[in-house]
C-alpha cells in the first residue's frame, strides 16, 4: 500500500519514490512478457496453429474422400436416375420428371413392401426388447457358464448374413428339413408348402429368423448398460423392502432409458434396409409376401433393368430412413441429452 506522506514529500519533477517504482516495475515486467505481433514468440503460435490444421485436414480428409465417394455421391447418382427412363446403357436422354416416383408409389407391390417393413420394425422391437432384456439381466447375475452363454447369444449376430440365411433355408426346407423332421418326430407337421413357401407362414417365419440372428446384439448392448448402473442404488432399494419387479422397475429400466431407445433406433434403421436374410430365404415371394423396399429396388433394377423405378424407389426408401431418424432425433435424442432446464432457471 502506498503511503500518502511518501507521495507528498516527493519532489516535483524529481524521480519517483521507491515505493511507487517497486510497484511499476512488475507491471512493465508483465507487459514485456506477452509476445508481440512479429515477434518470434507470436510466429511461433501461429506455426503451431497450422501444424495442427495441417495434422487435423491429414486424419480428416481421407474419411471425407470416402464419405463423399461412398455415400453422398451415389445418393446425387441415384436423384439423378430417378428423374429418367434408362436400363442402364447409354446416355440419360429419356427424362420422365416425377414419373418414376408416381409409378413406384402406385405400384401395389411397393407399397405391399413398404407395409412388410413397418411389421418386421414392429414385430422386431416387440419381440426383442422383452426377450433382450430379459435374457441381459439373467446374465447380469453371477452364474458358472456366464461367459459361455454370453457367446452363444452373440455368435448369430457375427455371422454373416448369407451364411445365417443359407443354413436357415436348409433346416426349413419342407420334408428332409430339419425343422420338419423334428416335427414329425413328435407327430407334428409343418406347411405343406414348407415354411419358406406358403405365404402365411412365410413372413412370420422370417420374422423368427430376424429374431435369432439380431437378438445378440440387443442382449449385449442391455448387458452393457446394465453393468453400469451403480450397484449402491440396488442395495439402498433392497433396504428399503422394495421387491424384484418394484427395482426393475423404479432402477433398471429408467437408467436403460438411453441404451433402449439407442438400439430401438437402430433396429428400425436396418429394418427398414432388410435385404440380404430376405432375399436368401425367400426372394420376396412367395406371391410377393415377403417383399420389402430393398428387395423391390433389387428386382425392379436387375432382373427388369427399370434403373429409373428402382433409384426413385431408392430415394423413397432413403426419405422414409431419414424422416425417421430426424424424428427420432427430434423426440428422443434431444431428451436424453438436454439439459436440465429447472436448475438453469434457477442459478439465474
Amino acid at each position: 500500500m502506498i503511503d500518502v506522506a511518501d507521495e507528498a514529500t516527493a519532489p516535483q519533477g524529481g524521480t519517483a519514490s521507491p515505493a511507487t517504482s517497486t510497484l511499476v516495475a512488475p507491471a512493465a515486467g508483465r507487459a514485456s512478457a506477452r509476445p508481440v505481433a512479429g515477434t518470434p514468440g507470436g510466429r511461433r503460435g501461429k506455426g503451431s496453429n497450422l501444424r495442427r490444421n495441417l495434422e487435423i485436414a491429414f486424419f480428416v480428409t481421407p474419411a471425407l474422400v470416402l464419405f463423399l465417394g461412398f455415400v453422398v455421391w451415389p445418393i446425387i447418382k441415384a436423384v439423378q436416375f430417378s428423374v429418367y427412363r434408362w436400363k442402364g446403357f447409354g446416355p440419360l436422354v429419356d427424362f420422365v420428371g416425377l414419373k418414376n416416383y408416381v409409378s413406384v408409389l402406385q405400384n401395389e407391390v411397393f407399397t405391399d413392401a413398404l407395409v412388410h417393413n413397418l411389421i418386421i420394425v414392429v414385430a422386431s422391437i416387440a419381440i426383442q426388447l422383452p426377450l433382450g432384456l430379459g435374457i441381459a439381466l439373467l446374465l447380469n447375475r453371477k452364474m458358472r457358464g456366464q461367459g459361455m452363454l454370453r457367446t452363444i447369444i452373440f455368435v448369430p449376430y457375427v455371422l454373416a448374413e448369407v451364411i445365417a440365411g443359407v443354413v436357415w433355408y436348409q433346416l426349413l426346407q419342407p420334408k428332409y428339413g430339419v425343422i420338419d423332421t423334428m416335427l414329425a418326430s413328435v407327430g407334428l407337421s409343418g406347411p405343406e408348402q414348407g415354411w419358406l413357401g406358403d405365404p402365411a407362414y412365410a413372413l412370420p417365419t422370417v420374422i423368427v429368423v430376424l429374431t435369432w440372428k439380431y437378438l445378440g446384439l440387443a442382449v449385449i448392448l442391455f448387458l452393457a448398460g446394465l453393468q453400469g448402473v451403480p450397484e449402491e442404488l440396488y442395495e439402498a432399494a433392497q433396504i428399503d423392502g422394495a421387491g424384484w419387479w418394484q427395482i426393475q422397475r423404479r432402477i433398471t429400466i429408467p437408467l436403460l432409458g438411453p441404451t433402449l431407445r439407442t438400439w430401438a433406433f437402430l433396429s428400425m434403421i436396418g429394418s427398414l434396409q432388410l435385404f440380404d436374410m430376405v432375399w436368401i430365404l425367400t426372394g420376396g415371394g412367395p406371391a410377393n409376401a415377403t417383399t420389402t423396399m430393398a428387395t423391390f429396388l433389387i428386382t425392379e433394377g436387375t432382373k427388369r433393368q427399370n434403373y429409373g423405378i428402382a433409384a426413385a424407389a431408392s430415394v423413397i426408401l432413403f426419405v422414409v430412413a431419414l424422416v425417421m431418424a430426424l424424428l427420432y432425433q427430434h423426440f428422443v435424442l434431444r431428451r436424453d441429452t438436454q439439459v436440465d432446464t429447472p436448475r438453469k432457471k434457477a442459478k439465474r
